[in-house]
C-alpha cells in the first residue's frame, strides 16, 4: 500500500487545496494517469500518478486544504506486507521542490533570491507514445486533444526526443483556443447558506488562489511604503501608429498588436533606461537591494479561474510580434488552466490594465518582491490647447506605485518621462523591428 501525499508544487506553496479528484475508489491507476486536480497558491495544477495500482481510499474529499506531506489518499500496487504508514517514496516534484537552501536570507514577504521553482508536472511525468510512436507526457497529450494539435509535426527536445510542453508553445501560439470552462460543480466560488436575514448576507466559499491573493497584497499594503506618480501622455500618434501596424499584420495573416502589447515593449524599453526600478528589495533589515539584469514584465490577468499574473521574459529582447503572440498565447493558457509555475514566477515589475473596462485611473500595489508596478487607464479623447488651437487628440493616464524604500519620487518621475516620450514618439518602441 502507498500513500500518496500533498507534494509541493511550487517554492511558495504551504498547502494545496483538493479541486478535484480524477480517479475514485476502485479505480485502476496507471502511470502518469492524471490523478487528482490541486490547487496551489500559484494556480490548479494536475497531479500525475508515479506508481500503477487501484485506488484504495480517499483521505481529503474535494474543497479540503491540507499542509504539505498530509497524506491525501492510498494507492494499493498489490504488493504484499506494505505498510502505508511507512514513509513513502517522495515524488520528483516534492523532491525537487523540498527544503530548498535560500540563495538570501530575508523575511518571507520580501524574499527575491528565491530557489529554482518546481518544474511544472510535465516535466517530470513519464513518457507515452502519442502519434506516430512519438513519446509525449500526459499533459502534452491532454493539451494536444484540448487545442486539437497534431503532434506529429513536433520534434521533442526532451530527453530520448520526448515531447514536452515547451515544444508546443508555437503550435498554441497559432491556436491559443483556450479548453472549455468547469462544470459548475467544480466552481471556485460556490454559494452557503443565509447567515443574516436582514441584509440577506451569503457565505462564498474563497478559493486558495484568492486567500492566498488577499493575504500576500495585504501584506504588501502594510509593509512596503507605496507611493504614487501619475503622468498623462498623448496617444494620438501611438493609435495611429497600431492601426497601420496591424493593417499590415493583417494583410499577412499574423495576429493583431494590442495597446498593451505595446505598453509591455514600451515599459521594458523604460526599464532598460531606469534600471534601478527594475529592483527589489530584501527587507528592511538588508543592506542591499537587487537590481535585476533581466527584464521581465509580469501582465495582470483576469482570467476565468482569478487573479494571475503569468511572465514574459526578457521582454526588452524581444520584438513586438514576439511579444504579441506570447502574451495572447499566456491569456489564454491562463483561462484554460495551463500555466505552469515557471510561467508565472521570475518578473521584475508588473503591469495591470483596466483601461478595456473604462477606467481613466487607478493605483494597484506592488506585488512583491518587484518593486514597482503600473497602472494603466483607459484611452479617451479630450480637448487640449496644440498651439492656439484646442483639438480633441487621444491622451493615456497611467501611474506608478513604488517601492519608496529604494525608489525615490525623482527616479520614478524620470521613469514616467521616458515611458510617456515613447507612448508619444511611437516608432521608438518598434524601432528595432524595422
Amino acid at each position: 500500500m502507498i500513500e500518496i501525499k500533498m507534494p509541493r508544487l511550487s517554492d511558495t506553496m504551504e498547502e494545496g487545496a483538493i479541486a478535484s479528484w480524477h480517479k475514485h475508489p476502485g479505480d485502476r491507476v496507471e502511470v502518469g494517469d492524471v490523478l487528482v486536480e490541486i490547487e496551489t497558491d500559484k494556480a490548479t495544477m494536475d497531479y500525475e500518478a508515479y506508481e500503477a495500482g487501484t485506488l484504495s481510499e480517499i483521505l481529503v474529499s474535494e474543497g479540503a486544504t491540507v499542509a504539505i506531506g498530509t497524506p491525501i489518499a492510498t494507492l494499493d500496487d498489490g504488493k504484499a506486507g506494505s505498510d502505508p504508514s511507512a514513509p513513502a517514496t517522495e515524488s520528483p516534484v516534492a523532491a525537487a521542490t523540498a527544503s530548498p537552501t535560500p540563495l538570501v536570507t530575508a523575511p518571507p514577504a520580501a524574499t527575491v533570491a528565491a530557489p529554482v521553482p518546481a518544474p511544472p508536472a510535465h516535466a517530470v511525468a513519464p513518457a507515452h507514445r502519442g502519434p506516430d510512436g512519438q513519446f509525449a507526457s500526459p499533459l502534452v497529450r491532454r493539451l494536444a486533444r484540448e487545442h486539437d494539435l497534431d503532434l506529429s509535426t513536433v520534434t521533442g527536445s526532451g530527453p530520448g526526443g520526448r515531447i514536452i510542453r515547451a515544444d508546443l508553445n508555437h503550435l498554441l501560439s497559432e491556436n491559443p483556443a483556450p479548453v472549455a470552462a468547469p462544470p459548475v460543480a467544480r466552481a471556485t466560488i460556490s454559494t452557503g447558506p443565509i447567515v443574516d436575514e436582514k441584509r440577506a448576507s451569503q457565505e462564498i466559499t474563497v478559493s486558495k488562489a484568492r486567500r492566498v491573493i488577499a493575504r500576500r497584497l495585504g501584506e504588501s499594503a502594510r509593509t512596503i511604503p507605496h507611493f504614487f506618480v501619475t503622468t498623462v501622455a498623448d496617444a494620438e500618434m501611438l493609435m495611429e501608429m497600431r492601426n497601420d501596424l496591424n493593417e499590415r499584420a493583417v494583410a499577412k495573416g499574423r495576429p493583431k498588436i494590442s495597446v498593451n502589447d505595446l505598453l509591455i515593449r514600451a515599459s521594458a524599453l523604460a526599464l532598460r533606461e531606469h534600471p534601478e526600478v527594475n529592483s527589489s528589495y530584501l527587507g528592511d533589515e538588508s543592506s542591499v537591494m537587487l537590481v535585476h539584469n533581466r527584464v521581465n514584465i509580469g501582465v495582470a490577468v483576469a482570467s476565468k479561474n482569478g487573479l494571475v499574473v503569468p511572465v514574459i521574459v526578457d521582454a526588452d529582447r524581444k520584438s513586438m510580434g514576439d511579444i504579441s503572440v506570447e502574451a495572447k498565447a499566456l491569456a489564454a493558457q491562463a483561462n484554460g488552466k495551463g500555466l505552469s509555475i515557471d510561467q508565472m514566477t521570475g518578473g521584475t515589475f508588473t503591469i495591470s490594465n483596466l483601461g478595456m473596462f473604462g477606467v481613466e485611473e487607478f493605483t494597484a500595489i506592488i506585488n512583491p518582491p518587484e518593486g514597482a508596478i503600473l497602472a494603466v487607464g483607459a484611452t479617451t479623447r479630450e480637448a487640449v490647447v496644440v498651439g492656439n488651437q484646442v483639438l480633441a487628440r487621444r491622451r493615456m493616464r497611467f501611474t506608478l506605485s513604488a517601492d519608496h524604500r529604494i525608489i525615490d519620487g525623482a527616479l520614478a518621475a524620470q521613469f514616467l518621462r521616458t515611458l510617456a516620450g515613447m507612448i508619444e514618439h511611437p516608432w521608438r518602441i518598434v524601432a528595432a523591428d524595422a
